[in-house]
């Protein structure tokens, strides 16, 4: 059965004990199992990870199937999951337990997936998507956040401490809470405190950064540049990372010109296209040309070659060439 991140605060979990949480927002993921299940098991707390339960199943399944004098319930919480437990997790649910709550933790699932599948058809089990938050929602924690705390803050402050967490919920906390720390019997705190505390810009990952520049988002590839420190062995790792993604994005353009529909190309594509990075990479394919982006493997190439052989201006070669694609129009 599937519902929705904000019903599972409704569930009776004597009524369901079997649920499969997806998606990237790991922080919201946590924020619902410390709420929703571990104020209720403290002491009856089994963590796994998959690798470890596929590598022994006949202790997990002697932990789960065993009971004490002084165990009534069980929580049994697996982290990074994939359809590889899916055979296993068949037969416990076969077995229809009580007394026990699973809580499956698994990344991104694509619609195929024989996990996802099974937690979805099943009315006993319960299927939450968890979707990268938005900047509405994100907003509403920073707003909760200072009006409990009682400090006062401007609307300007709140969208930089949102626009720097880059849609990570448990980052967000994690930097309020240094906010509030740092605020004790203060009133008011300014932009340069803010600042200094927050570390949030530093989650930008290089995979993101040649995402948006591929996608010829300018605006985006600035502010990713702007908010981070590199270093020489940062540069060949950036510049190594544009050759792959170039690579990929050249098979993609030659295979959609084969008179295939964009979806199906990047649906089908191998190795797979995450869920949350497709429409990002049909961007890149409708703004490159196959002619073009041969054209830019040989420039990263030779960008290579002037970063080894230039290291005390690696990252202004870096830079600019970055810049450079990111500002060139459409094809």
């Amino acid at each position: 059965m599937i519902i929705k991140s904000f019903e599972i605060l409704k569930i009776n979990l004597k009524e369901k004990n079997f649920f499969l949480f997806y998606g990237e927002n790991e922080g919201h993921k946590k924020e619902i199992i410390e709420e929703k299940f571990k104020k209720f098991y403290t002491d009856n707390i089994y963590t796994y990870d998959e690798t470890e339960i596929l590598q022994n199943q006949e202790n997990f399944f002697n932990t789960i199937l065993s009971k004490s004098f002084f165990e009534k319930e069980k929580l049994i919480l697996i982290s990074r999951v994939s359809d590889k437990i899916n055979t296993l997790m068949e037969e416990v649910l076969e077995k229809k337990m009580k007394d026990l709550v699973v809580v499956l933790n698994a990344g991104a699932l694509e619609k195929k997936s024989k996990l996802r599948s099974l937690f979805e058809k099943n009315k006993e089990t319960i299927c939450v998507p968890f979707y990268e938050d938005n900047n509405q929602i994100l907003s509403g924690i920073v707003n909760k956040f200072f009006r409990e705390s009682k400090i006062k803050i401007s609307q300007q402050l709140i969208n930089s401490i949102v626009q720097r967490s880059r849609g990570d919920r448990q980052n967000l906390k994690n930097e309020l809470e240094k906010i509030k720390n740092f605020a004790k019997n203060r009133i008011k705190i300014n932009p340069d405190d803010i600042l200094k505390l927050t570390n949030l810009a530093e989650n930008y990952s290089v995979s993101e950064l040649i995402d948006s520049c591929l996608a010829k988002n300018k605006k985006k590839t600035i502010n990713i540049l702007n908010e981070n420190n590199y270093s020489l062995d940062d540069c060949i790792l950036i510049i190594r990372t544009f050759l792959i993604k170039s690579k990929r994005l050249l098979k993609l353009i030659q295979e959609v010109k084969n008179n295939k529909n964009i979806e199906d190309v990047i649906s089908s594509f191998k190795p797979p296209i995450f869920w949350k990075d497709k429409e990002v990479v049909k961007q890149q394919i409708r703004n490159w040309s196959f002619s073009n982006t041969e054209n830019l493997l040989y420039k990263i190439n030779e960008t290579e070659l002037l970063i080894k052989k230039n290291s005390n201006s690696s990252i202004n070669i870096l830079f600019n060439f970055i810049l450079e694609q990111a500002s060139k129009s459409s094809n």
